[in-house]
């Protein structure tokens, strides 16, 4: 059996972005849960409430048992706008739960034993290509995240859909391959001086190209010698005719 967090909510009349500001006026964030063939339910949630619930992270696949007067509604939270200055909320989206239905769902992925790991006790960097996982699900049986271990992993060692826990239950909405979540790579300052090293041994092997007379940067003839160079032999002076 799923969990459900609890979130209060109060009905709110009318539609529309003026019943909305009017909603933000009186210190509420509006709301609206939608689908399972039903009419649109137009709530209205405490910013509290809406605040805790995205700093508690993986709301995106929390399931809610949304109360407003004598009704409860199943439901996700599936978008949460934002106030482009404040970045307060301003308006929450709902999707209500189908019984029998199976529903499309981000999943947060959880890393244990990074301590342990012998890739990134060697300096290795952990890069997480997944933060979370796509799936379907049946609404009952959502998890709340999913588990990849890091214990065992080496540098160049990754984690794949496959080598998650917690996904029994669930179908991934990429099917054709097996795809990584996360990769433990070499260590990045060691990668930056190698890269330095190579470059500086490539240009102590490349000889100096001979500068021809005439060619920019080369002395011009019966120029004087740069100060501080050693003159070459002096040239005779062309013999008088008789």
């Amino acid at each position: 059996m799923a969990n459900f967090t609890s979130i209060q909510a109060e009905l709110r009349e009318g539609a529309g972005k003026g019943a909305a500001r009017a909603t933000r006026r009186a210190g509420k964030v509006p709301a609206v849960i939608y689908g399972a063939k039903q009419t649109p339910t137009l709530i209205s949630l405490e910013p509290r409430a809406v605040m805790k619930e995205l700093h508690r992270g993986g709301w995106r696949s929390r399931l809610y048992e949304v109360s407003y007067g004598a009704d409860t509604t199943r439901a996700l939270i599936r978008d949460v706008q934002f106030h482009p200055v404040t970045d307060q909320p301003e308006h929450v989206d709902f999707q209500r739960l189908a019984p029998g239905e199976q529903i499309r769902v981000a999943v947060q992925v959880v890393f244990e034993n990074e301590g342990t790991s012998p890739g990134l006790k060697r300096g290795g960097v952990l890069n997480v290509v997944r933060h979370t996982v796509e799936v379907y699900a049946d609404p009952e049986t959502v998890p709340e995240a999913f588990h990849g271990d890091l214990g065992t992993l080496d540098i160049n060692d990754n984690i794949r859909f496959s080598d998650l826990r917690g996904t029994e239950g669930t179908r991934p909405t990429i099917l054709d391959r097996d795809f990584v979540i996360a990769t433990v790579a070499p260590p990045t300052q060691q990668s930056e001086s190698d890269a330095a090293e190579d470059a500086a041994a490539a240009a102590a092997a490349t000889p100096a190209a001979p500068v021809k007379p005439g060619a920019k940067g080369a002395p011009a003839k019966g120029a004087a010698p740069a100060k501080g160079s050693t003159p070459g032999p002096a040239q005779k002076p062309a013999a008088k005719k008789k």
